[in-house]
Protein backbone atom coordinates (compact mmCIF):
# COMPACT_ATOMS: atom_id res chain seq x y z
CA UNK A 1 0.00 0.00 0.00
CA UNK A 2 2.50 2.56 1.22
CA UNK A 3 4.58 1.29 -2.28
CA UNK A 4 1.57 2.62 -4.35
CA UNK A 5 1.35 5.63 -2.32
CA UNK A 6 4.64 6.50 -3.19
CA UNK A 7 4.10 5.34 -6.94
CA UNK A 8 1.04 7.70 -6.88
CA UNK A 9 2.70 10.76 -5.68
CA UNK A 10 5.64 10.53 -8.22
CA UNK A 11 3.07 10.78 -11.02
CA UNK A 12 3.96 14.31 -13.20
CA UNK A 13 1.13 14.12 -15.20
CA UNK A 14 -2.03 13.11 -14.68
CA UNK A 15 -3.72 10.22 -15.95
CA UNK A 16 -0.13 8.32 -16.57
CA UNK A 17 -1.85 4.70 -15.89
CA UNK A 18 -4.65 5.38 -18.24
CA UNK A 19 -2.50 6.42 -20.98
CA UNK A 20 0.28 3.80 -20.15
CA UNK A 21 -3.00 1.57 -20.34
CA UNK A 22 -4.11 2.93 -23.58
CA UNK A 23 -0.47 2.96 -25.49
CA UNK A 24 0.47 -0.29 -24.33
CA UNK A 25 -3.38 -1.72 -25.73
CA UNK A 26 -2.74 0.22 -29.03
CA UNK A 27 0.98 -1.32 -29.75
CA UNK A 28 -0.64 -4.87 -28.97
CA UNK A 29 -3.35 -4.20 -31.67
CA UNK A 30 -0.76 -2.41 -34.30
CA UNK A 31 2.13 -4.23 -33.54
CA UNK A 32 2.78 -6.97 -31.26
CA UNK A 33 -0.27 -8.89 -32.27
CA UNK A 34 0.02 -9.13 -36.11
CA UNK A 35 3.82 -10.17 -35.42
CA UNK A 36 3.15 -12.95 -33.21
CA UNK A 37 0.63 -13.98 -35.67
CA UNK A 38 3.38 -14.16 -38.46
CA UNK A 39 5.44 -16.58 -36.08
CA UNK A 40 2.74 -18.60 -35.29
CA UNK A 41 2.27 -19.16 -39.02
CA UNK A 42 5.64 -20.39 -39.31
CA UNK A 43 5.33 -22.94 -36.53
CA UNK A 44 3.33 -24.58 -38.60
CA UNK A 45 6.31 -25.67 -41.34
CA UNK A 46 7.88 -26.94 -38.33
CA UNK A 47 12.34 -26.38 -38.49
CA UNK A 48 13.39 -28.45 -41.05
CA UNK A 49 10.94 -27.03 -43.54
CA UNK A 50 11.67 -23.33 -42.10
CA UNK A 51 15.29 -24.04 -43.05
CA UNK A 52 14.48 -25.64 -46.54
CA UNK A 53 12.38 -22.25 -47.41
CA UNK A 54 14.66 -19.65 -45.89
CA UNK A 55 18.01 -21.14 -46.86
CA UNK A 56 16.73 -21.46 -50.48
CA UNK A 57 19.25 -19.84 -52.86
CA UNK A 58 16.44 -18.16 -54.56
CA UNK A 59 15.53 -16.78 -50.88
CA UNK A 60 19.09 -15.92 -50.09
CA UNK A 61 19.59 -14.01 -53.45
CA UNK A 62 16.76 -12.02 -52.25
CA UNK A 63 17.76 -11.34 -48.95
CA UNK A 64 21.28 -10.39 -50.38
CA UNK A 65 19.93 -7.93 -52.90
CA UNK A 66 17.49 -6.06 -50.56
CA UNK A 67 20.45 -5.42 -48.11
CA UNK A 68 23.04 -4.44 -49.44
CA UNK A 69 21.18 -2.10 -51.93
CA UNK A 70 19.06 -0.78 -48.93
CA UNK A 71 22.16 -0.22 -47.40
CA UNK A 72 23.82 1.13 -51.11
CA UNK A 73 20.97 3.62 -51.07
CA UNK A 74 20.97 5.21 -47.66
CA UNK A 75 24.71 5.84 -47.60
CA UNK A 76 23.48 7.59 -50.84
CA UNK A 77 21.09 9.79 -49.00
CA UNK A 78 23.48 10.43 -46.17
CA UNK A 79 25.80 12.24 -48.03
CA UNK A 80 23.09 14.00 -50.81
CA UNK A 81 20.50 14.63 -47.96
CA UNK A 82 23.02 15.93 -45.73
CA UNK A 83 24.02 18.62 -48.69
CA UNK A 84 20.41 19.66 -49.48
CA UNK A 85 19.40 19.90 -45.73
CA UNK A 86 22.82 22.72 -45.45
CA UNK A 87 21.44 24.50 -48.98
CA UNK A 88 18.26 24.72 -47.28
CA UNK A 89 19.47 25.85 -44.03
CA UNK A 90 22.37 28.34 -44.89
CA UNK A 91 22.14 29.15 -48.47
CA UNK A 92 19.09 31.42 -49.03
CA UNK A 93 17.90 31.66 -52.38
CA UNK A 94 14.45 31.99 -54.26
CA UNK A 95 12.38 29.62 -54.76
CA UNK A 96 13.53 28.12 -50.97
CA UNK A 97 10.39 27.24 -49.68
CA UNK A 98 9.26 25.27 -52.90
CA UNK A 99 12.13 23.39 -52.63
CA UNK A 100 11.61 22.01 -49.05
CA UNK A 101 8.17 21.57 -50.26
CA UNK A 102 9.32 19.50 -52.38
CA UNK A 103 11.92 17.22 -50.64
CA UNK A 104 8.48 15.86 -48.59
CA UNK A 105 7.09 14.54 -52.41
CA UNK A 106 7.81 11.05 -51.74
CA UNK A 107 6.57 11.02 -48.40
CA UNK A 108 2.66 11.98 -49.74
CA UNK A 109 3.36 10.34 -53.77
CA UNK A 110 1.86 6.92 -53.94
CA UNK A 111 4.90 4.30 -54.36
CA UNK A 112 3.65 2.74 -57.45
CA UNK A 113 2.94 6.04 -59.28
CA UNK A 114 6.62 6.68 -58.10
CA UNK A 115 7.24 3.39 -59.90
CA UNK A 116 5.74 3.74 -62.49
CA UNK A 117 7.27 7.40 -63.39
CA UNK A 118 11.00 6.37 -62.70
CA UNK A 119 10.69 3.02 -64.83
CA UNK A 120 9.41 5.09 -67.79
CA UNK A 121 12.21 7.69 -67.47
CA UNK A 122 15.19 5.25 -66.57
CA UNK A 123 13.97 2.96 -69.15
CA UNK A 124 15.78 2.15 -72.47
CA UNK A 125 13.96 4.37 -74.33
CA UNK A 126 13.18 6.58 -71.58
CA UNK A 127 14.47 10.16 -71.09
CA UNK A 128 17.31 9.65 -69.12
CA UNK A 129 17.87 5.73 -69.64
CA UNK A 130 18.45 6.17 -73.17
CA UNK A 131 21.35 8.60 -72.44
CA UNK A 132 22.54 6.13 -70.05
CA UNK A 133 22.09 3.27 -72.59
CA UNK A 134 24.31 5.35 -75.05
CA UNK A 135 27.32 4.94 -72.41
CA UNK A 136 26.57 1.26 -71.72
CA UNK A 137 24.92 1.57 -68.43
CA UNK A 138 21.56 -0.34 -67.90
CA UNK A 139 19.06 1.34 -65.12
CA UNK A 140 15.88 -0.44 -65.23
CA UNK A 141 15.82 -3.50 -64.72
CA UNK A 142 19.10 -3.70 -63.12
CA UNK A 143 20.63 -3.32 -59.66
CA UNK A 144 21.04 0.32 -60.66
CA UNK A 145 17.32 1.23 -60.86
CA UNK A 146 16.27 -0.49 -57.86
CA UNK A 147 19.01 1.96 -56.00
CA UNK A 148 17.43 4.93 -57.42
CA UNK A 149 13.77 4.02 -56.57
CA UNK A 150 15.00 3.17 -52.74
CA UNK A 151 17.38 6.68 -52.97
CA UNK A 152 13.78 8.64 -54.25
CA UNK A 153 11.99 7.19 -51.06
CA UNK A 154 14.47 7.25 -48.53
CA UNK A 155 15.67 11.47 -49.12
CA UNK A 156 13.65 12.73 -46.94
CA UNK A 157 14.63 10.85 -44.02
CA UNK A 158 18.07 11.97 -44.07
CA UNK A 159 16.94 15.63 -44.96
CA UNK A 160 14.52 15.90 -42.11
CA UNK A 161 16.58 14.14 -39.79
CA UNK A 162 19.19 16.68 -40.49
CA UNK A 163 17.79 19.82 -41.02
CA UNK A 164 16.84 20.79 -37.38
CA UNK A 165 20.40 20.44 -36.09
CA UNK A 166 21.45 22.63 -38.77
CA UNK A 167 18.95 24.53 -37.84
CA UNK A 168 19.85 24.79 -33.89
CA UNK A 169 23.90 24.65 -34.99
CA UNK A 170 25.68 27.80 -33.44
CA UNK A 171 27.51 29.33 -36.26
CA UNK A 172 29.30 31.17 -33.99
CA UNK A 173 31.38 28.14 -33.39
CA UNK A 174 32.45 28.13 -37.11
CA UNK A 175 33.17 31.59 -37.21
CA UNK A 176 35.19 31.18 -34.09
CA UNK A 177 37.27 28.22 -35.59
CA UNK A 178 37.71 29.88 -38.76
CA UNK A 179 39.12 32.80 -37.13
CA UNK A 180 41.40 30.85 -35.47
CA UNK A 181 43.15 29.71 -38.53
CA UNK A 182 41.38 26.46 -40.04
CA UNK A 183 40.61 25.55 -43.00
CA UNK A 184 36.77 25.14 -44.32
CA UNK A 185 37.61 20.80 -44.27
CA UNK A 186 39.03 21.17 -40.32
CA UNK A 187 35.91 22.96 -39.58
CA UNK A 188 33.62 20.70 -41.23
CA UNK A 189 35.45 17.68 -39.64
CA UNK A 190 36.24 19.29 -36.43
CA UNK A 191 33.28 21.30 -35.61
CA UNK A 192 30.37 20.40 -37.84
CA UNK A 193 30.53 16.53 -38.53
CA UNK A 194 31.05 15.76 -34.69
CA UNK A 195 27.38 17.27 -33.62
CA UNK A 196 25.56 15.97 -37.38
CA UNK A 197 27.05 12.33 -36.96
CA UNK A 198 23.93 11.32 -34.64
CA UNK A 199 21.58 12.29 -37.10
CA UNK A 200 23.11 11.58 -40.03
CA UNK A 201 22.97 7.97 -38.19
CA UNK A 202 19.45 8.48 -37.26
CA UNK A 203 18.40 9.32 -40.91
CA UNK A 204 20.73 6.48 -42.28
CA UNK A 205 18.55 3.75 -39.83
CA UNK A 206 15.21 5.28 -41.13
CA UNK A 207 16.37 5.41 -44.80
CA UNK A 208 17.61 1.97 -44.54
CA UNK A 209 14.86 0.39 -42.45
CA UNK A 210 12.51 2.38 -45.39
CA UNK A 211 14.08 1.13 -48.48
CA UNK A 212 13.96 -3.06 -46.69
CA UNK A 213 10.77 -3.03 -47.08
CA UNK A 214 9.80 -1.05 -50.12
CA UNK A 215 7.71 -2.69 -52.69
CA UNK A 216 5.80 -0.55 -54.88
CA UNK A 217 8.37 2.22 -56.47
CA UNK A 218 10.90 -1.01 -56.74
CA UNK A 219 8.38 -3.76 -58.04
CA UNK A 220 7.88 -2.00 -61.37
CA UNK A 221 12.09 -0.65 -62.30
CA UNK A 222 13.40 -3.78 -60.83
CA UNK A 223 12.63 -6.18 -63.52
CA UNK A 224 11.98 -9.03 -60.46
CA UNK A 225 14.12 -11.55 -62.25
CA UNK A 226 14.99 -14.15 -59.83
CA UNK A 227 18.80 -14.23 -58.59
CA UNK A 228 19.56 -11.05 -60.09
CA UNK A 229 17.21 -7.98 -59.33
CA UNK A 230 14.51 -10.19 -57.46
CA UNK A 231 14.13 -8.70 -54.02
CA UNK A 232 12.94 -10.20 -50.92
CA UNK A 233 9.36 -8.36 -50.38
CA UNK A 234 8.56 -9.08 -54.16
CA UNK A 235 9.89 -12.95 -53.00
CA UNK A 236 7.13 -12.64 -50.40
CA UNK A 237 5.06 -11.38 -52.94
CA UNK A 238 4.87 -14.37 -55.56
CA UNK A 239 5.31 -16.82 -52.30
CA UNK A 240 1.36 -15.14 -51.46
CA UNK A 241 0.26 -15.09 -55.03
CA UNK A 242 0.93 -18.97 -55.10
CA UNK A 243 -0.80 -19.21 -51.60
CA UNK A 244 1.87 -20.44 -49.82
CA UNK A 245 1.38 -18.46 -46.73
CA UNK A 246 4.11 -20.30 -44.40
CA UNK A 247 6.90 -20.01 -47.21
CA UNK A 248 6.13 -16.08 -47.19
CA UNK A 249 5.72 -16.08 -43.61
CA UNK A 250 9.01 -17.80 -43.29
CA UNK A 251 11.24 -15.19 -45.38
CA UNK A 252 9.12 -12.29 -43.50
CA UNK A 253 10.21 -13.47 -40.16
CA UNK A 254 13.70 -13.59 -41.53
CA UNK A 255 13.86 -10.15 -43.07
CA UNK A 256 12.35 -9.20 -40.09
CA UNK A 257 14.84 -10.37 -37.78
CA UNK A 258 17.77 -9.91 -39.84
CA UNK A 259 16.70 -6.09 -39.98
CA UNK A 260 15.62 -5.49 -36.48
CA UNK A 261 19.44 -7.12 -36.14
CA UNK A 262 20.85 -4.48 -38.37
CA UNK A 263 18.97 -1.49 -36.42
CA UNK A 264 20.10 -2.26 -32.77
CA UNK A 265 23.91 -1.87 -34.14
CA UNK A 266 23.00 1.44 -35.89
CA UNK A 267 21.33 2.42 -32.91
CA UNK A 268 24.29 1.26 -30.47
CA UNK A 269 26.48 3.60 -33.16
CA UNK A 270 24.42 6.06 -32.85
CA UNK A 271 23.96 6.17 -28.81
CA UNK A 272 27.98 6.06 -29.24
CA UNK A 273 28.85 8.45 -31.45
CA UNK A 274 26.02 10.83 -29.49
CA UNK A 275 27.86 10.00 -25.85
CA UNK A 276 31.18 10.56 -28.05
CA UNK A 277 30.37 13.83 -29.21
CA UNK A 278 29.47 15.36 -25.75
CA UNK A 279 32.28 14.30 -24.30
CA UNK A 280 34.18 16.42 -26.85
Amino acid sequence: MTIACRLRRKTVLPGFALSLGITVAWLSLVILIPLSTLFLKVAHLGWPAFVQVVTDPEAVAAYRLSFSLSAAAAGINVIFGALIAWVLVRCPFPGRRIVDGLVDLPFALPTAVAGITLTTVYAPNGLLGAVLARHGIQAAYAPLGIVIALVFVGMPFVVRTVQPVLEDFDSEAEEAAASLGASRLQVVRRVLLPALVPSLLTGFALAFARSLGEYGSVVFIAGNIPMKTEIAPFLIMSKLEQFDYPGASAIAVVLLLLSFVALLIINGLQRWSGRRSGRL
